[in-house]
């Protein structure tokens, strides 16, 4: 299908879905939200009552890391120099004009400057924490300042605004960061660029172990069901980690730039991107990878089912947008939307809080 999106550009933008994607959906029991910052925008996809597919877009300059709480009433989202709070108005069971089944409007904003946020979380309060990669620490939002550190890399001998490693991901559990991921070990300013092919890390939070090394660009670390899962970016690789023996071990290839990751169904859902044509992003193993299959890059998202490995859906983006950064199921919610800034439905959608406990 073609679905149209607002650009300065003359290019198009098409979002088409393998044969069995809609089935696998309707089976999830959810719905999908992505980010995409290299357009600025925040995409939900989801199923409308006939089956067909729901689509909806805002704009958000700079989406990055995404958080879904576990009852899907609530969202963070990473923005480039703001970190959004979103809450859904309906009451459940209710259905906007749209027919939306959900629509989530910004509530709260913790204007943090351009941090280079990625991964973003819930802690034990319901508070947001997140991955300052400017500074190379795990954060929390702080209604005083831009961030308030909680932890850093021991490598790292202070923090400094340089992106010394590229800290990027972050794997909570119950609202504690429990491992972290690094694109290199540099403690000098854009030094994270001189290891782009092997010097990718996992480590433990907060000891600072390192229990996986030798990786490409690293991303997205998730524990799922026990497993520690990691998307090994720079070779286009789904895996996990194997703590005691303290390596990496890959589970499947897919075709692109790997970032973002979600479960669902038994599957993970991985989000890719179109490798940039610059120096980040040129002579990583992804591309022989590729060679090899004979294939090209993509950008989209892929299912992978977790018990044999195999893809069992795909989504294609063409056109506008060619880079992911995070992707999340929302659970229970089939048909969700969300309140923007570019028009004036902010200025008419007022609730009132009832509760006098």
């Amino acid at each position: 299908m073609a679905f149209p999106i607002e650009s300065k550009s003359p290019e198009t933008f098409a979002l088409t879905t393998s044969r069995g994607f809609t089935s696998w959906m309707a089976r999830s029991g959810g719905s999908l939200a992505f980010t995409t910052y290299q357009a600025g925008k925040v995409f939900f996809l989801g199923l409308k009552p006939d089956g067909s597919q729901w689509v909806h877009e805002r704009t958000f300059a700079r989406s990055m890391g995404m958080a879904v709480s576990p009852d899907a009433r609530t969202l963070l989202m990473a923005t480039h120099y703001q970190l959004y709070r979103f809450e859904n108005v309906l009451p459940d069971g209710q259905r906007a004009a749209d027919r939306s089944d959900a629509v989530y409007v910004p509530r709260l904003s913790w204007i943090t400057g351009d941090l280079d946020i990625h991964d973003v979380a819930f802690d034990t309060t319901g508070r947001p924490i997140f991955v300052n990669t400017l500074f190379g620490c795990i954060a929390a939002a702080s209604d005083g300042a831009s961030f308030r550190p909680l932890w850093k890399p021991s490598f790292l001998s202070k923090l400094a605004a340089e992106d010394r490693c590229h800290l990027n991901g972050m794997a909570v559990e119950n609202g504690v960061p429990r491992y972290a991921t690094a694109v290199s070990q540099s403690d000098v300013a854009d030094g994270w660029r001189d290891k782009r092919t092997n010097g990718g890390i996992v480590m433990e939070v907060p000891s600072g172990a390192i229990v996986a090394d030798g990786l490409s660009m690293p991303h997205s670390p998730r524990l799922h069901n026990g497993v520690l899962w990691v998307l090994n970016s720079g070779t286009g690789e789904l895996g996990w980690i194997d703590t005691a023996a303290r390596r990496f071990v890959p589970f499947a290839f897919v075709p692109g730039y790997a970032r973002g990751l979600a479960f669902a169904n038994n599957c993970a859902i991985v989000g890719l991107s179109l490798p940039r044509d610059n120096r980040t992003f040129q002579g990583l193993p992804l591309d022989a990878a590729l060679q090899s299959k004979g294939t090209e890059p993509r950008c989209g998202l892929v299912m992978i089912d977790l018990s044999t490995g195999d893809t069992v859906g795909w989504v294609r983006l063409e056109g506008v947008v060619r880079e992911l950064y995070d992707v999340a199921f929302l659970p229970g919610i089939r048909q969700p939307s969300a309140i923007g800034f570019k028009t004036d439905e902010i200025t008419r959608l007022v609730s009132i809080d009832e509760d006098t406990n």
